[in-house]
């Protein structure tokens, strides 16, 4: 019997911070897609709940927020840039090349 999928995901940061977000907003990064796709047999699939060891919780806020900007501006035209501290640019570089985002 297939399992339904739920419409939320719990992501986790390295330092324990939980993060729930709509699986269509988690899903328009490729890690995480796959990650969650029950077809790949991942653990994650099953339990709706991915841990990022080496993401803290700081930078997967923003990781986050930037998910649900992408869904909210995936249409639009002449979209605003998103607020990002300079002081965590290159710690988001690297998470989204990770999460192919």
């Amino acid at each position: 019997m297939a399992q339904k999928l739920s419409e939320y995901v719990t992501l986790v940061s390295s330092d324990g911070f939980e993060f729930k977000v709509l699986r269509s907003a988690a899903c328009i990064a490729g890690t995480i897609k796959k990650a969650l796709d029950p077809s790949y047999g991942f653990r994650e699939g099953s339990e709706n709940r991915m841990k990022f060891e080496n993401i803290n919780g700081v930078i997967l806020e923003k990781v986050c927020e930037y998910l649900y900007y992408n869904q909210k501006y995936a249409e639009a035209r002449d979209v605003p840039d998103p607020e990002i501290p300079p002081e965590l640019c290159l710690e988001l570089l690297i998470a989204a090349d990770y999460l192919d985002v």
